[in-house]
């Protein structure tokens, strides 16, 4: 496998790259404060220019594109915070999962207006009480009374839940069952008696609708289950894994912009009569986030390939999911060094992306999970006498 663009995807790439940073990029400062008129243009740009919803299946009314090919295209989507909303992308993993496992009239209510973006959706699994590290702990229950699911609990980092039309809530259906096997999936429309907004929480003062939601005998028909019960944690894992795969190549998106407006800056700034390019410490920075950019970005190309392979790729996402939030991070901090206090300001867009490159290293699953598990199932290769061998995989 090439790890270059290849020229299948190139032309679509190009045209995204342009809308990215012509058009979503400067209307950023719009965008960050909740202007929903510049949104609603910018996504009814993109409709017309063939760019919507690039990832979806065709049959649901998005683009087609093949996994591998859209994974290329994410890279540049991910530029921005607002790249997946403009493009209509924000979706994506919600509408694979109803795809794959949803009633027909579940597809009608919530599938085919989510694709179009006429709604949003939201997805409730993490809860303040239980570490999320080991969701078998969730404590939100949902027990069948006559023809409805009766649910109780407490969950919060629901993002979207204020503006979506509906909460997908992974809650405990089977009391008696294995833990893998005791949880089921629910669509709850958000309107629903009983399902309160507690408030919206902000991360690191950023704000995002995450969302800390009570279930409070919140009533939905038997109906709104979500595939088979007791398969809350299947449906989850496919959910997970190429999503981490799309987060990942989105931050290589924000380390490229953060790379060009650190690049430019050395360019630009002089300091003690001559430009900050020439000053040997600041080229370390560069050559520091050279490497670090390219080796998560072909670790991510090869999970992905793996993933397109028929792999559950568990070791590999793992370690993409780490290295990559690991990357951005220390990206970021370097654009941010060279702007010295400029970098600090709302002046570049340095500030909101640091803040969001630090919750990375949380959500989808803490480093320290992700590390533990890459090992051992590392470590299991070698038992009997085996191996893992680079070359072969």
């Amino acid at each position: 496998m090439s790890f270059a663009v290849p020229d299948s995807v190139r032309t679509v790439r190009d045209a995204v790259h342009a809308f990215m940073t012509e058009r979503v990029e400067p209307a950023e400062p719009a965008l960050c404060d909740g202007d929903a008129a510049t949104l609603r243009e910018l996504q009814e740009e993109a409709k017309k220019e063939g760019l919507w919803a690039l990832g979806h299946p065709r049959e649901l009314g998005g683009g087609g594109l093949p996994f591998l090919d859209y994974v290329y295209v994410n890279e540049v989507q991910g530029r921005s915070e607002f790249g997946q909303l403009a493009l209509g992308t924000f979706t994506l993993q919600d509408s694979l999962m109803l795809h794959e496992h949803a009633s027909s009239g579940q597809r009608e209510r919530y599938l085919e207006p989510l694709v179009r973006g006429d709604i949003w959706p939201s997805f409730a699994m993490t809860e303040p009480d239980v570490s999320s590290s080991d969701p078998t702990q969730i404590q939100t229950e949902a027990v069948l009374d006559g023809g409805e699911w009766v649910i109780n609990g407490h969950k919060w980092f629901t993002t979207g839940a204020s503006r979506a039309a509906y909460t997908t809530v992974m809650c405990r259906t089977e009391p008696d069952a294995p833990p893998h096997l005791a949880f089921s999936m629910i669509l709850v429309p958000t309107g629903t008696p009983g399902y309160t907004i507690v408030r919206e929480t902000p991360v690191l003062g950023l704000g995002g609708a995450h969302c800390e939601v009570r279930y409070e005998d919140v009533r939905v028909p038997a109906a709104n289950l979500l595939g088979e019960r007791g398969h809350g944690f299947v449906i989850a894992q496919k959910r997970l894994g190429p999503g981490r795969i799309f987060h990942c190549m989105r931050w290589l998106g924000q380390a490229q912009r953060a790379f060009d407006l650190m690049c430019r800056r050395l360019h630009g700034r002089t300091a003690f009569g001559e430009p900050l390019a020439k000053k040997q410490l600041m080229r370390q920075h560069v050559f520091d986030s050279y490497t670090e950019i390219q080796s998560a970005r072909l670790l991510t190309l090869h999970a992905a390939q793996a993933v397109d392979a028929g792999s559950d790729a568990r070791v590999e996402i793992g370690a993409i999911k780490v290295v990559g939030a690991r990357m951005l991070h220390n990206v970021i901090d370097r654009a941010i060094q060279v702007y010295g206090a400029a970098g600090l300001t709302p002046d570049t867009p340095l500030d909101r992306m640091y803040r969001h490159a630090r919750a990375g290293r949380i959500y989808d699953g803490p480093d320290e999970v992700h590390i533990d598990s890459v090992g051992r199932r590392v470590l299991g290769a070698y038992t009997g006498g085996g191996s893992w061998e680079f070359g072969l995989r």
